[in-house]
């Protein structure tokens, strides 16, 4: 590690001037962090990446999963004055040393910190007690995020109102005496006492009321010795204000207020749209989540069930889950048969039957009969898996905010030392102090940091905006920061590339005298033995409408996604069906029909059986070669074959399962001409081949596992950086695993939470959006970033030769952060 006094001897970042020290440690640091971990290593010397590691592994050593007891809890909170990574080692070593913790993982990325403790033991707010000292604040995320957003809006409603009764009074009483006209008043008597005053008391409210988060986040900073805008900020402003005091304490009427005003005002406004616009894509996002498993039913022991909290059920109740309802939580089928779709969890787009002592996943879709399920001893909520999820999908996250305050930690000093410089050599030249004050203070000023500060939040927060506009809500910075830069693009599959829906894409019928060479390998049909093949065709088409129609009948009596399709597919006019019987894998039914040739029937009825073709084989259906081919090439399609018989044998085979979406083949083909384009699906070689062949499409990857989705991501993170699209809770960890990640809003809440974008309309058609929002707004970070430094490099010089006085810089430093907030309120879309 680097000994340079200019940075620290940790961890390399720029040190503040002076840098933090302590007499029985050697070296400098950028923050008590790193200086309290070199400590604990025996200083700078041995301060290898290594050492780190291991102190890191020290510091936070976690108790074994087995170790932990069932009393123990784990919470979630935000921690303020996390400045750098090494205060992550330091928080974390700091709260490891109650005995009464377990666990504990700081996350810089998020200002978040993660506790596993013991809650008689340990007293988790006595930790904002022990860190409060080097700098740091513990509260709760919740509670802060609503503080913060009630407490923003309500600063900024008081500092408008008292900001534009600043300006009145300067534009009707001050401002024409700096031009030279004459005062309204006299403002060396009484009313110029009364007219002051009350500019000053004005002042005061907007830069101690509308401005206490810059100054408090100013005072964090000096607090843990890492300068930040905030600070930069808190002086321009403050030393306006106390020049301006001083001035009228002694009879000056050239005041600032204004200056200082100006300044706490439009670093306010900047902050309040930034936060304005991620709360209303929150708040979508929110919307999205809503239908999360939180609740069950519990089946007591009487008989009687009552609605609780899935937090609040333990291993071995039971659990009544009916059609249409969530499992809320891994267990065990103990009572009833249901099929159950999965393919929110595992990928399997077609539904799988579960019976008694069948283990079940929570998340999953109950689709036909209602069951009971245990709850096993092992059992997690999804709401736990989601949070969990979160903490690490965000703590390996950095916000495109984190740019501006590492240019802080040399601007700040830099900023100040120039201040410093030109008041002192002023004093020397020999001006006068006031005028020498003056300049150092116009120095400040114009160097305040607004149009820096704005430079990344505005450009994100038009982004999130115009990427709503879209149908696209952007959940993490991660999609401005990566997406632009992303070579690999991977889609799932089913729900993604698919639309996910059950469907019958085909029915094949075979009629009498056709059960040898009535259909070929590819699904064509000879001449059936003489006959004219239009006769044929006209009468294979009609057998195929009647299996349809008699099958639609039968299995509107059946809850199941397939049964679903069938009836769909059928005509709006069924046939009346009795003596309805529900199978495992089928349904058998008596229709009353018309009879016909092809229906031997008694009093009009023909008992008619439709389902999986083991189904109808087990009772005694005959099945003819024809329709084994057939049912062999449906699933060699990833397909599911229903067979319809009656009579004792099987009269067709529906060709049901999801479809390709429409617009997937030109936003693959979009997409692969500067990227590659991989697919990843949990079905087999048979379902996906029909991907493979498109000449867009890179690789397919086929039969991944849930578990190995995440895997293959990482693996192909080494081509560069990767964009993952999905929709169901299986795909959540790939999204986290990917450096972007991109949920369907038609997928599951997990995966939605999982991603760092979501789209929530056009479907499949704004994927290339994501990646245009994301160009663009990296784009304009780095004009507005530009701008803001090609600003400081005029303005500085100017401010330190004296063309420039406090007004005229605060008009500079507000037309700077004009230009920015310009720039960023174009549509970004349209470039």
């Amino acid at each position: 590690m680097s000994s340079n006094t200019d940075t620290c001897s940790l961890c390399d970042l720029p040190t503040p001037d002076p840098p933090v020290t302590d007499e029985g440690v050697a070296g400098t640091y950028c923050c008590r962090g790193c200086l309290e971990v070199t400590r604990s290593i025996g200083g700078p010397e041995n301060a290898g990446l290594t050492d780190i590691d291991d102190e890191l592994d020290t510091a936070t050593s976690e108790t074994p999963d087995s170790e932990v007891p069932d009393s123990a809890e784990e919470t979630y909170l935000a921690v303020d004055g996390m400045h750098c990574a090494t205060c992550e080692t330091f928080i974390e070593s700091t709260a490891a040393d109650d005995d009464g913790v377990y666990a504990v993982a700081a996350s810089y990325a998020t200002d978040m910190l993660s506790v596993t403790y013991d809650p008689e033991r340990t007293d988790v707010g006595e930790l904002d007690e022990r860190l409060s000292r080097y700098g740091y604040e513990i509260e709760d995320p919740e509670d802060e995020d609503d503080e913060e957003r009630d407490g923003l809006a309500t600063f900024l409603i008081g500092g408008g109102v008292f900001g534009m009764m600043v300006m009145i009074w300067y534009a009707v009483f001050l401002y024409p005496t700096y031009l030279g006209f004459e005062p309204f008043v006299d403002l060396g008597g009484l009313d110029g006492l009364y007219v002051l005053g009350n500019v000053w008391v004005l002042s005061s409210i907007v830069l101690f009321y509308t401005g206490y988060p810059i100054l408090r986040g100013a005072w964090v900073s000096l607090r843990a010795e890492q300068p930040n805008m905030d600070l930069l900020v808190a002086l321009a402003a403050m030393s306006a204000y106390l020049f301006s005091v001083g001035a009228m304490v002694a009879g000056r009427t050239h005041l600032y207020f204004d200056v200082s005003v100006a300044i706490v005002l439009v670093v306010t406004v900047g902050n309040y749209y930034e936060d304005r616009i991620k709360r209303r894509a929150a708040g979508r996002l929110t919307d999205l989540t809503s239908a999360r498993v939180d609740k069950a039913t519990r089946l007591a022991a009487d008989g009687s069930t009552e609605t609780v909290s899935v937090e609040d059920l333990t291993a071995g109740e039971r659990v009544v889950v009916r059609p249409g309802e969530r499992i809320p939580i891994d267990g065990v089928v103990i009572e009833g048969s249901a099929a159950v779709d999965e393919s929110l969890v595992t990928g399997e787009s077609v539904p799988d039957r579960r019976g008694p002592g069948d283990e079940v996943l929570g998340g999953t879709v109950v689709t036909d009969d209602p069951i009971t399920v245990g709850v096993s001893e092992a059992a997690t909520s999804t709401l736990d898996r989601l949070v969990e999820l979160l903490w690490e999908i965000q703590s390996s996250r950095s916000g495109a905010q984190r740019l501006a305050d590492k240019l802080a930690t040399v601007f700040v000093p830099l900023v100040v030392a120039l201040a410093t410089l030109t008041t002192v050599g002023s004093l020397a030249l020999g001006t006068p102090v006031t005028d020498a004050v003056l300049t150092g203070l116009t120095v400040l000023v114009v160097s305040c940091p607004c149009a820096l500060g704005l430079a990344t939040p505005l450009a994100v927060a038009a982004g999130i905006r115009d990427a709503a506009d879209a149908g696209v809500i952007v959940a993490s910075e991660a999609v401005f920061e990566d997406a632009s830069d992303a070579e690999v693009v991977v889609f799932d599959k089913t729900g993604t590339l698919t639309d996910g829906e059950m469907r019958v894409v085909d029915v094949v019928g075979v009629g009498a005298g056709e059960e040898s060479g009535a259909l070929t390998a590819d699904g064509g049909r000879t001449d059936g033995g003489g006959l004219a093949s239009a006769t044929l065709a006209a009468n294979a088409e009609a057998r195929e409408r009647r299996a349809l129609e008699l099958a639609a009948a039968v299995e509107r009596y059946a809850s199941h996604p397939i049964a679903a399709a069938v009836v769909d597919a059928g005509p709006d006019a069924l046939p009346d069906v009795t003596d309805v019987t529900v199978h495992a894998k089928g349904v058998i039914g008596t229709v009353s029909t018309g009879g016909g040739a092809e229906e031997p029937a008694s009093e009009g009825k023909v008992d008619v059986a439709v389902g999986a073709p083991e189904c109808l084989r087990s009772r005694a259906h005959t099945i003819p070669n024809p329709v084994s081919d057939a049912v062999e090439r449906i699933r060699d399609q990833g397909r599911v074959p229903t067979v319809v018989g009656w009579s004792g044998r099987v009269q067709a085979v529906l060709d049901v399962g999801d479809a390709p979406r429409e617009e997937w083949d030109r936003v693959v083909s979009a997409l692969g001409a500067d990227r590659d384009v991989v697919v990843l699906t949990g079905d087999d070689e048979r379902a996906a081949e029909g991907f493979r062949r498109h000449e867009a499409i890179d690789e397919v990857f086929a039969g991944v596992p849930p578990a190995a989705k995440a895997q293959t991501v990482e693996r192909l993170r080494s081509r560069g950086t990767v964009a993952m699209v999905g929709d169901g809770s299986n795909d959540a960890p790939a999204l986290a695993a990917a450096d972007v990640g991109i949920a369907l809003a038609s997928g599951t809440d997990l995966a939605g939470s999982a991603a760092d974008a979501v789209i929530v309309e056009q479907g499949l058609d704004a994927v290339p959006t994501v990646f245009e929002v994301a160009g663009g707004t990296h784009r304009r970070i780095r004009e507005n970033l530009g701008w803001a430094f090609v600003y400081n490099l005029v303005a500085v010089p100017l401010a330190i030769t004296g063309v420039l006085n406090p007004l005229l810089a605060a008009v500079a430093m507000a037309a700077s952060s004009l230009l920015v907030v310009t720039n960023s309120s174009r549509s970004i879309v349209s470039e």
